[in-house]
């Protein structure tokens, strides 16, 4: 199953704008989802992938992540054996564009953090954010109610804008349904992209599905992703590819294929560009740290 096709979550704001929630592992709530909530999001147990917008890579207890509307998340666990299971690993709390607006209009001074919601759009990591500062935050929001729970809420929201290491996770935001028509068609050719990269995807023949002439869509498509369309698209197949060197045994050379690439030296060199390693030492380094994490539980 690609990790591209997200399912939606409804989130239920008509009893409260700030909305709290646990659980442990297993869960039916990781999987793999979007809504259009903001999402911030502490891991408190087990170490594992974590899978944002087209970004995945490795997490562990007292990581703080916020994700920001309509971004597809999820957190697999790989350190514990699936009989074991864990009481607690996640605290969360979600909340809407809306309330951030009413927030910002009733209190200007709040306009400040409007770069850390553009971020969110990329899904951000707060790299050494005091986790005990978090919980404690996040226990307080659990245990309270009306405008204590808001107040609990906006300390630690003041808290994240202030810290200075906030890393940016997806090189593909999201494109929200009321944008542009030109957005649209272009996040009609992402869709595309995303559901059939193992395809072969061609510049021009992208440009015509998005209607547009292959000038005009390589500029729009630059602006909506971030990325030109030949690093997107080798993104997208080099993402699925990790998912099948952590899930499967498959051979490095059948993986190549599957995802879309047609010569294998082209694989290996865009990986080890993209994340550092080659595909083999990938699975290996993963492989070995995940048995090492979880001989560590023993």
């Amino acid at each position: 199953m690609s990790v591209f096709r997200p399912e939606f979550e409804y989130v239920d704001r008509t009893e409260t704008s700030v909305r709290y929630l646990e659980h442990g592992w297993p869960s039916e709530l990781c999987r793999w989802h979007s809504h259009p909530e903001y999402e911030l999001h502490l891991i408190v147990a087990t170490r594992g992938e974590a899978f944002i917008g087209d970004f995945i890579g490795p997490f562990e207890p007292g990581e703080l992540y916020l994700t920001g509307p309509d971004v597809p998340h999820n957190w697999v666990t790989m350190d514990r054996p699936e009989t074991q299971a864990v009481a607690l690993r996640d605290m969360v709390v979600q909340f809407s564009q809306d309330s951030i607006d009413n927030l910002t209009r009733a209190f200007p001074e709040f306009a400040q953090m409007r770069p850390m919601w553009d971020l969110a759009r990329a899904g951000i990591r707060f790299e050494g954010f005091d986790p005990t500062f978090a919980r404690g935050h996040l226990q307080r929001i659990r245990e309270t109610r009306g405008a204590e729970r808001i107040a609990a809420f906006l300390r630690l929201l003041v808290r994240i804008d202030e810290h200075a290491e906030k890393r940016p996770l997806s090189v593909l935001p999201m494109i929200r349904p009321e944008g542009s028509a030109k957005q649209a068609r272009i996040a009609t050719v992402i869709d595309h992209i995303t559901q059939n990269y193992a395809d072969d995807l061609g510049l021009e023949q992208m440009a015509e599905m998005a209607g547009m002439s292959a000038t005009a869509f390589s500029r729009n498509f630059q602006k909506a992703t971030g990325s030109g369309f030949v690093e997107f698209v080798n993104r997208v197949r080099i993402a699925q590819a990790c998912v099948l060197l952590c899930a499967t045994d498959e051979p490095v050379s059948g993986i190549c294929f599957d995802v879309g690439f047609q010569n294998l030296a082209n694989f290996n060199r865009r990986f080890l560009k993209m994340k550092q390693v080659t595909p083999t030492d990938y699975r290996a380094s993963m492989r070995a740290g995940l048995m090492q994490k979880w001989k560590g539980t023993e």
